[in-house]
């Protein structure tokens, strides 16, 4: 913010324009609902399914054509994010909706796209989700995608491989597609479109070589049994197939989630709204009308172009802003009442939904990532919500917080961590299939979200959850980096990790000049930019590329820095230096801006950018910062 006086004046300025500007952004019944960008596989997915149900919309097609377009690397190619790498599945799926789209394959960026396909080995090297979906457009042989039966639904609970031993989001995109490769549909391709200029030869002699995606010898195992067991599937009954599809049927109804879709998330929906066009169902049947208003509602259009989110994010973007806001104005909570009202609302109390598999006994009490999603909450939101319910009106949201603790408290792990959706989902084995070549089979507890849950514990009645923190803490201690740092699994990446672990230390009471916590601190430091702040490259999630950096970041630093803060460290030059940073970095009429992907959806395979991030984030850092030295403590009271 270049502007005179001191620099405490320039920090007052710039929180009130910050606050008013994340204010201005808040929807008239209290809640914020910010952009969620993904990477260009999304909107190519959603041009791919229109074309697969024959549902072509020319002119939004076009804007998502812009899109893509916009977004294509130097090299040709599409990454997962922002100036990454070229990769093979991201690239194929665009250049097919383009041309889905109308564009000319001699046009310069589809010749440059072509060509790097092809530089890469060709679409013959694409993932199995990525195999599927052209061998649905009959673009290759099924015999590409690794063996996949439906009949797996009607395992018992103990049987190896079960639905139930997934994640939520594997469970939820799967068993729609579990539908698709029984029955295999061929999409309706109104334009006869093809990719056959992807391949060195022709599609269907092509040799399509599965991966052990794990290199051991159990995944050498089971692709030798995917082989074997290839030329059996004939033999399967038929009446087995067709119960087996009824049960995955049954699923996917009993979980559609009204207008917000199954599991809230684009590539479920999109598959059962394929499932429902393969089946047979009319287009005027309420089931498929939801379907398709759950996928439109995803769509940012703007006069040029246009993309679609992977899902929507106002629980948790409603839940960090209030945060945010009781930093800026701690004094004034009617502010943020009607945001945490807003919340209040949604909170799932009814619903049991599939962490009860584990959890039998536990009620439900928490809140989901989305407008709905009721049989899927998730630890992380919930414990950001109810910390702000906490930190607000303990009295007026006695319940709400009581409920979130209990169910909370329920779903820690064996191991003492949290996952994020799902307790004790560790089944290792399943990544040995070929079928999870993309490494995102499972929902295992992480140190980020079991950061989060401690923090909350800690903030609510720490005696009461005394034992849940210890071995909360026990699990951090043991999760550990060798340098000091903490794996950030939902925010990138180190830093994300080590500011939500270093957090729920200090509400745990955790004597904060311990050296492990002190070695977190010194890799905090070292990792400081030239210009004062903090940044970190999405390729960090490749162990050989863990420094990788393109340049500092507004929503890093105010990571950075509210870690600092949380370990003591606000009286630091590397502190000074950061709370400088955002200062400089803030424009009045643009606020601060992240020019790159700052989360994950899942390490190394999907990536994210929350535009939220830069607007409340970098206004919580500072308001504290500035609170802190005004009252003459050195470390903040609450867990986040």
């Amino acid at each position: 913010m270049k502007s005179g006086g001191s620099q405490e004046e320039i920090l007052d300025r710039t929180l009130q324009a910050a606050s008013k500007r994340l204010l201005s952004r808040r929807h008239s019944n209290g809640h914020w609902a910010y952009e969620l960008e993904a990477d260009v596989t999304i909107p190519a997915e959603y041009i791919l399914l229109n074309h697969f149900l024959g549902e072509i919309n020319d002119d939004l097609e076009a804007k998502l054509a812009n899109y893509i377009r916009r977004v294509q690397s130097r090299d040709g190619g599409w990454p997962l994010y922002t100036g990454g790498d070229f990769n093979t599945s991201a690239s194929v799926k665009a250049y097919f909706a383009l041309k889905l789209a109308g564009d000319d394959i001699e046009s310069t960026h589809m010749q440059r796209a072509r060509e790097a396909i092809l530089a890469h080995g060709g679409a013959v090297n694409c993932n199995v989700f990525t195999r599927i979906t052209l061998a649905l457009f009959k673009q290759i042989p099924w015999r590409a995608a690794p063996v996949s039966r439906v009949e797996i639904l009607l395992a018992p609970n103990w049987f190896p491989i079960h639905v139930n031993k997934v994640s939520y989001w594997t469970r939820t995109v799967t068993v729609p597609l579990l539908i698709l490769t029984a029955r295999k549909p061929v999409a309706e391709n109104p334009r006869g479109i093809s990719i056959d200029e992807l391949f060195h030869k022709a599609p269907y002699r092509e040799n399509y070589r599965l991966t052990n995606p794990t290199g051991s010898w159990i995944g050498g195992i089971m692709l030798a049994m995917d082989r074997i067991f290839r030329p059996l599937e004939p033999l399967i009954p038929s009446f087995l197939t067709n119960r087996a599809i009824q049960s995955a049927l049954s699923f996917v109804e009993q979980r559609l989630n009204g207008e917000d879709g199954l599991g809230g998330i684009f590539p479920a929906m999109a598959n059962a709204l394929m499932v429902f066009s393969c089946l047979g169902y009319r287009k005027d049947d309420p089931r498929v009308m939801l379907a398709r208003k759950a996928i439109d509602s995803l769509i940012v259009e703007t006069k040029h172009d246009a993309y679609c989110q992977p899902c929507l994010s106002p629980v948790w973007d409603t839940g960090l802003a209030a945060h945010a806001v009781l930093e800026a104005v701690p004094d004034d909570k009617e502010v943020v009442r009607p945001s945490l009202d807003w919340l209040k609302n949604l909170q799932i109390l009814d619903t049991v939904g599939d962490w009860a598999q584990k959890r039998k006994s536990l009620r439900p009490g928490g809140w989901a990532f989305q407008y709905k999603n009721d049989h899927y909450p998730d630890v992380d939101d919930t414990a950001v919500v109810a910390m702000a319910m906490h930190r607000s009106e303990p009295k007026r949201y006695s319940d709400a917080i009581a409920r979130a603790e209990e169910w909370i408290a329920g779903m820690q792990s064996a191991n003492g961590g949290w996952a994020a959706f799902d307790a004790e989902n560790e089944y290792y084995l399943l990544d040995n299939m070929p079928f999870a070549d993309h490494g995102a089979l499972l929902d295992p507890p992480t140190s980020d979200v079991t950061a989060r849950c401690i923090g909350f514990l800690s903030q609510v009645n720490q005696d009461k959850n005394i034992l849940n923190i210890k071995r909360g803490i026990a699990f951090l201690k043991s999760e550990q980096e060798e340098d000091g740092s903490w794996f950030g699994r939902w925010g990138t990446n180190y830093i994300y990790g080590t500011w939500s672990v270093l957090c729920a230390l200090n509400a745990a009471n955790e004597e904060m000049a311990q050296p492990y916590i002190r070695k977190a601190v010194d890799w905090l430091k070292a990792s400081q930019r030239d210009d004062g702040g903090w940044g970190e490259d999405c390729a960090t999630y490749w162990e050989h590329r863990k420094n990788a950096v393109k340049g500092s970041m507004p929503s890093q630093t105010a990571w950075a820095l509210l870690a600092l803060m949380a370990a003591g460290e606000i009286q630091s030059a590397e502190a000074a230096r950061g709370i400088q940073y955002l200062l400089d970095q803030f424009d009045v009429s643009e606020g601060w801006k992240d020019p790159f992907f700052n989360a994950v959806g899942f390490p190394r395979v999907f990536y994210l950018k929350y535009h939220g991030y830069s607007d409340y984030f970098p206004l919580m850092a500072l308001a504290r910062y500035k609170r802190l030295v005004n009252s003459n403590s050195l470390a903040p009271e609450f867990g986040l």
